[in-house]
């Protein structure tokens, strides 16, 4: 691909996600627009993002625009509790909104609810979509142990490679990864400091309790903290997708879509099974047992190269591994209703997480615009990137309808709040204090989105999946 047409494409994906990032807070802001229109309410602005516009357009007395803060949208409702510590200052603003008249609580009521009931009928239609074209499974089925880190907690605690774990404290697991009811996310949102496993192993009778420690990444004060691991890996076939000329993989005969089963007569659970068992030899000439594409058996003698440099480095044999097999992406088309409930769970043990003292998740593990835009943009660089886009929809609409309804000023369930307190009391609550608490509110949520932003900024600042490095072969 060209520099031009990399160029293009780069931008092309962009223009996607602020797309698909703008219609989710457009619908949310139309609900409240077309139920202001219907209870009647006086509209002075129309606004994507908050904060002074830097594009606007009247259209029969309504302003609508672009602001330079790209946290969400609103629609100014001079009837409603004030906003401009968000919303900015419109050009309405002065004596003449003393004159408007009052609504009544119901009508705020039913203008704060719909931008919520918008959010999650999007989500809904969302999870339709999905549910008609499907998406892939992102899932790892397994529940069997294919490598324990040396020293890891995992060792400590007594699991070993081949333990298929049943249950992780007292709650059944489902999977490796990809759900919330997998090995890997319930270590993660684990609460205390002991984490509790149930485990099937060959040659035992019952299932075995054992209790793990763990540990979390190292991180810097700019980063998100790391987050909980026991120092596993699910097993999976280790299967050849291809064999370098004139290495020693090549001398074994080896050839792709071989899938190596065995090791010296033990069975093999995973390529870090392989990669640990061939240093603990060192070097020396294995025996594998493989399985051919063709479904047949055969033996090969395999004897490793050592690296040069760097030290450390796993043995050499001269494959190139075919991880296609270990993450299940079947096409699969869940029914809406469950995709809105996962969404919905999902989202309350991540609150409950947050503000939980035995759990590290955190609120530096949120994400902001910024995190929010990467991750879009990594959807659309996958497989099947469109029916990934909708599937995330599905989840951020549900949150931004339930994250609106919490009882927190500048957030539409702060006007339901407010509401309820004028119907109750008769009266509104006074403008002065309600415009200090709205201001102070509006600065700590402002706060809160440049934290969030900052930690999805400086999560990747010094960090890379993998360090890329020179590997010297001996000339021999």
């Amino acid at each position: 691909m060209s520099t031009l047409s990399t160029l293009f494409h780069v931008i092309l994906l962009i223009a996607v996600v602020v797309t698909v990032f703008n219609i989710i807070i457009f619908v949310h802001e139309l609900g409240h627009f077309w139920a202001a229109k219907w209870r009647g309410l006086q509209i002075d602005r129309f606004q994507i993002w908050f904060g002074k516009a830097i594009w606007k357009k009247k259209i029969n007395g309504v302003q609508y625009g672009l602001g330079w803060l790209p946290f969400g949208g609103f629609v100014a409702l001079p009837q409603m509790a004030p906003m401009e510590a968000l919303e900015g200052e419109g050009e309405e603003g002065g004596p003449e909104r003393t004159a408007l008249p009052p609504i009544q609580p119901l009508d705020k009521i039913i203008v704060a609810l719909a931008g919520p009931l918008f959010s999650m009928l999007l989500a809904l239609l969302a999870a339709v979509l999905v549910w008609q074209v499907g998406k892939p499974a992102d899932f790892i089925a397994t529940t069997e142990i294919g490598y324990v880190l040396s020293e890891s907690p995992a060792q400590k605690a007594g699991l070993r490679i081949g333990d298929k774990i049943t249950e992780i404290n007292g709650a059944p697991v489902h999977g490796f990864a990809g759900s919330l009811d997998s090995i890997t996310e319930r270590i993660i949102l684990s609460r205390g400091q002991q984490i509790t496993f149930t485990v099937e192993r060959s040659g035992e009778s019952q299932p075995l309790r054992l209790s793990s420690g763990f540990e979390t990444g190292k991180s810097r004060w700019f980063q998100r903290r790391g987050l909980r691991q026991i120092g596993i890996e699910p097993a999976a076939a280790v299967l050849i997708g291809a064999v370098v000329p004139n290495s020693p993989a090549a001398a074994a005969q080896l050839v792709k879509g071989d899938v190596i089963l065995t090791i010296d007569g033990k069975p093999l659970r995973s390529l870090s099974h392989f990669s640990q068992y061939l240093r603990e030899q060192n070097w020396k000439t294995v025996h594998l047992g493989i399985r051919t594409a063709a479904g047949g058996d055969r033996g090969v003698e395999l004897t490793p190269k050592r690296p040069l440099m760097p030290a450390g480095s796993d043995p050499m044999v001269g494959i190139q591994w075919d991880a296609s097999g270990e993450v299940d992406i079947r096409i699969v088309h869940p029914e809406p209703i469950r995709q809105v409930r996962d969404s919905l769970r999902m989202m309350w043990i991540t609150i409950t997480g947050v503000v939980a003292r035995d759990s590290n998740i955190g609120v530096d593990h949120l994400s902001g615009p910024v995190g929010i835009a990467k991750m879009l943009y990594q959807l659309l660089q996958m497989e099947n990137g469109w029916s990934r886009i909708l599937a995330f929809m599905v989840l951020f609409n549900v949150n931004l309808a339930v994250l609106n309804m919490l009882p927190f000023p500048v957030l539409d369930g702060g006007h339901i709040t407010l509401a309820i307190l004028e119907k109750i009391f008769g009266r509104p609550v006074k403008a002065r204090p309600l415009e200090i608490l709205q201001t102070f509110c509006a600065l700590l949520l402002i706060s809160l989105m440049l934290f969030v932003t900052s930690k999805d900024i400086g999560n990747d600042i010094g960090r890379s999946s993998r360090t890329r490095q020179e590997v010297v072969f001996p000339e021999n």
